[in-house]
């Protein structure tokens, strides 16, 4: 299987959970992660996705730290059969309601105006 099929495999799944999975093209930034998962209610995690059996780059692993020491999580694929341990994960990390901003109101936004 190629990198590109387990892709696709990432990306259907997560449009089934409700979420987006844009590809992330980073120009000055590299060893980014492939893709980032954005699921509802706010659950992110950044996916590196590799050929089975391939581990990333010594730049990537740099970068993945780098994400996890800002508090994100990252994960790396290399097999479909990964994606739902993936995906709850990212739903046990979610932010608790209170601690995540909220969107404001358009009254809100007017009446400091």
């Amino acid at each position: 299987m190629r990198e590109k099929q387990v892709e696709s495999k990432l990306v259907k799944a997560v449009k089934a959970a409700g979420g987006i999975c844009p590809k992330l093209v980073s120009p000055g930034m590299n060893g980014m992660p492939d893709r980032l998962v954005l699921l509802p209610g706010g659950r992110v995690v950044f996916v590196e996705v590799k050929t089975p059996g391939k581990l990333p780059r010594p730049l990537q692993e740099r970068r993945h730290e780098q994400l996890r020491r800002l508090g994100f999580r990252v994960a790396v694929l290399d097999d479909p059969e990964q994606i739902p341990e993936i995906l709850e994960e990212t739903e046990a990390s979610r932010q608790p309601e209170e601690q995540r901003e909220q969107p404001r109101g358009e009254e809100e936004q007017h009446a400091e105006e």
